[in-house]
């Protein structure tokens, strides 16, 4: 079940269709989806699935190491998305994720794009099995042997 959060779809597209570098930070998974738009001739947008960071700053650094031909963009716009990744689909925000990569002319940044969101969708579910299976998680409560 996904959450049931109000969410501002058309600020999200708008922010996707206008936004150098975009980061998505999801509910289920401590990743995040890095959009960064920018391109060169020789370099296509980069969709990837990167781990969070501590500060404002490490993203800069961190984005510097991914795009050392790129200078550090004028902002990063973050992105809370309250529902499973999946649903990016359903809710056509990841339409326009892809629209902006395939208008870009960089055919392999289309296929890495899908790959990053599957990977994303990968990462929730396994997240999901291991809180079943209890596999890195405590409980807040245990259940008493004897009814109260």
């Amino acid at each position: 079940m996904d959450n049931d959060f109000s969410i501002d779809l058309v600020d999200i597209a708008h922010s996707i269709q206008s936004g150098d570098v975009i980061t998505l930070r999801f509910v289920a998974v401590g990743h995040r989806l890095l959009l960064d738009f920018r391109t060169t001739e020789l370099d296509g947008p980069l969709v990837k699935v990167v781990e969070p960071v501590k500060s404002i700053e490490e993203r800069y650094r961190s984005l510097r190491r991914m795009r050392p031909r790129f200078g550090s963009p004028e902002k990063i716009v973050s992105v809370w998305w309250p529902r499973f990744s999946a649903s990016l689909r359903t809710t056509g925000i990841w339409e326009e994720v892809m629209k902006r990569v395939s208008e870009t002319g960089h055919v392999d940044a289309v296929r890495r794009a899908e790959e990053a969101l599957d990977e994303l969708i990968r990462l929730e579910a396994e997240q999901q099995r291991q809180a079943i299976l209890g596999t890195g998680f405590r409980t807040i409560w245990s259940a008493s042997p004897t009814p109260r």
